[in-house]
């Protein structure tokens, strides 16, 4: 028996997340010592740290946005547009595995624009680029925690290798934007796929564009800052008093932990690749443990949060969410309207 409509994919996250549960169960912390840490939780430096997770995101969205502006000069969307879409991004990768936030900010934009067949591709560039300015915090990041710290062997091997394709995407990136406009009729030419291709060229024009794209790196760099003040208000939170290149480790794991997000949150996983590495630093595991599911908590409230109201906004549901990445050029094509009615799940 065969399960309609290609969902057999979700019992893949299900079983995952049963083969965690069953090892958290079995080679988990102290349960009783985990429950202790929480009510020992200082809740103004939570207050402050979800304030300044949420100041991250108005700066990552800010670099989105001056990305934007310079691909599409024809049609500037408002910043408060480019945030909710942002925004809606953020609850899709945290709900939904894969990574799939990123088409879904791209089709709330989508959704607002004239052309619709011209900006999938062009949009698509801008997230591209967007994730490239992270390259520049994070090497930044990597190299002060490197020397003022120290990070596990795994860690620094997945770093280096993320790195690495990350600056070979960069270099392309900056190569494919610096070649020659093509005109409508040349596209059209060039065929569907060869279309959205340089459509996505397009979508990185900001890498031939030294000053705005020195302004796109500045408001990507202020937003791991205060993300990095972000973790270091958390660790005080739950009484963890270390320095801040501590908190530069944690934050640095936080994200090689989700780099494959193979169920929502990498829940367990995450927690545990920042439990292991305090332990050197005198917190306990049990302690370490909570800490974690604070902080992902903490992380999870704004992108949650926010994301649910802009969704709400926007008039879509979760399980439309869910569905917004198949209307991408070259994606599956959406379930018939007997299949959709049968998939459906209030949001």
């Amino acid at each position: 028996m065969t399960i309609p409509g290609g969902r057999w994919r979700l019992l893949i996250p299900v079983v995952l997340l049963g083969v965690v549960g069953f090892m958290l169960w079995w080679r988990g912390p102290d349960w009783h010592a985990v429950g202790n840490a929480f009510t020992a939780v200082e809740w103004p430096w939570v207050v402050a740290a979800v304030g300044l997770n949420l100041l991250s995101v108005v700066a990552r969205s800010a670099c989105w946005y001056t990305t934007i502006k310079l691909a599409m000069p024809e049609w500037r969307p408002r910043f408060s547009l480019v945030f909710s879409a942002f925004c809606v991004g953020l609850l899709g990768n945290v709900v939904i595995p894969g990574r799939v936030g990123e088409l879904a900010r791209v089709a709330v934009l989508v959704r607002r624009m004239p052309r619709r067949d011209r900006a999938w591709g062009t949009l698509i560039g801008s997230v591209v680029a967007h994730r490239m300015f992270d390259l520049f915090p994070v090497t930044a990041l990597v190299i002060w925690v490197v020397i003022a710290a120290s990070l596990p062997q795994w860690a620094v091997t997945s770093i280096v290798a993320v790195l690495a394709i990350s600056f070979a995407i960069l270099a392309f990136a900056v190569l494919a934007a610096r070649r020659h406009q093509t005109s409508v009729r040349e596209e059209f030419a060039l065929g569907k796929v060869r279309g959205l291709i340089e459509q996505v060229r397009v979508g990185i024009a900001i890498m031939r564009a030294p000053i705005p794209a020195a302004v796109a790196a500045g408001f990507q760099s202020l937003g791991w800052l205060c993300q990095l003040f972000a973790v270091w208000t958390a660790m005080r939170a739950f009484g963890i008093h270390q320095h801040l290149e501590v908190a530069g480790v944690v934050l640095v794991l936080m994200n090689v932990a989700t780099i494959f997000p193979l169920w929502p949150g990498n829940v367990g996983l995450l927690q545990a690749a920042i439990a292991v590495p305090l332990r050197q630093y005198g917190v306990r595991y049990a302690k370490g443990f909570a800490f974690g599911i604070g902080l992902q908590a903490i992380e999870a409230s704004v992108g949650v949060g926010i994301g649910l109201v802009f969704l709400a906004r926007e008039g879509l549901s979760l399980a439309t969410l869910r569905e917004m990445p198949r209307e991408a050029p070259g994606a599956e094509p959406p379930a018939t309207e007997p299949e959709r009615e049968h998939a459906r799940v209030p949001g």
